[in-house]
């Protein structure tokens, strides 16, 4: 977006967000993230509220971890807490505006905490096979840049376009999906459907993480999901959830109205979503 567009056009962003352990089990292994900075700090902020970019950017995250015992649970933590321990000279840098690439900083930051926790799983018997997934959004004024690895996912509800998911399973299932030769009901109905082909630590030699970049508008909404919401509901279900919902829902936030339908519907797994409009 040009400058002349910004002056025209501030982005305000309203996001909502929730994690539920499900109808089965008694520990919650994702974990979520919302945070602003600036070129002065990092502000850790509620599960609701609004913001406007004029600010700062902001960063909405979810992470699904796995490991034997506790492990899963401190890894989705792990994913999400390294994202402002790791990088808070180069979020100042960006900050500034000096110029680099918001794509190359979170492929560097992706790889950062892959080698982070499977460092931590070859040294800690008890965090032996921790792994997470971790799917990220970074709103900057106009764009929004995402990273992602595993198999929560990103979708994007575009005010004048169709609603898509950007983010690809890193599963051989996802890749069958993708290939035609399941549909996504069939895919979710298979056992082998959450079989990472990556992610983070996990025993994973190493990962490719996916990078991408959307130019938004307003009226544009984002929705991130770990897959205990994914193996709940469609993504029909969460477009219409997020975009269009029934009017006895109206008067619950939208990451809420994901994360009930996908329990009720569900709740075999832990799940979590964050949902972001731009107004």
């Amino acid at each position: 977006m040009s400058d002349e567009s910004s002056d025209l056009y501030t982005p305000e962003l309203v996001w909502s967000g929730i994690t539920h352990p499900g109808r089965f089990r008694k520990n919650n292994e994702d974990a979520f993230l919302a945070l602003t900075f600036d070129a002065r700090e990092v502000r850790y902020l509620g599960k609701e509220g609004e913001g406007s970019l004029k600010q700062g950017d902001f960063i909405f995250a979810v992470s699904d971890g796995m490991g034997g015992a506790n492990a899963g649970e401190y890894a989705s933590r792990i994913a999400v807490d390294k994202i402002t321990d790791l990088l808070p000279n180069t979020f100042e840098i960006a900050a500034l505006g000096i110029n680099r690439g918001c794509g190359q900083i979170l492929a560097e930051l992706f790889t950062r905490i892959h080698i982070e926790m499977t460092q931590m799983g070859q040294h800690y018997e008890e965090l032996s096979g921790m792994g997470a997934t971790l799917s990220l959004c970074w709103f900057t004024p106009g764009t929004m840049y995402f990273g992602h690895v595993g198999d929560s996912r990103v979708y994007y509800a575009p005010a004048e376009d169709d609603f898509r998911q950007l983010t690809e399973d890193h599963t051989h299932v996802g890749s069958l999906v993708r290939q035609g030769v399941l549909t996504e009901y069939q895919a979710r109905q298979r056992p082998d459907r959450n079989v990472l082909d990556q992610a983070l630590g996990g025993r994973i030699q190493s990962i490719v993480p996916q990078i991408g970049s959307v130019k938004y508008s307003p009226g544009d909404r984002f929705a991130l999901c770990t897959d205990g919401v994914t193996d709940g509901i469609s993504s029909r279900r969460i477009e219409t959830l997020v975009t269009d919902p029934p009017a006895t829902l109206l008067e619950t936030n939208p990451a809420e109205r994901l994360v009930n339908d996908a329990v009720a519907e569900s709740g075999r797994d832990n799940a979590t979503a964050v949902v972001v409009a731009l107004v």
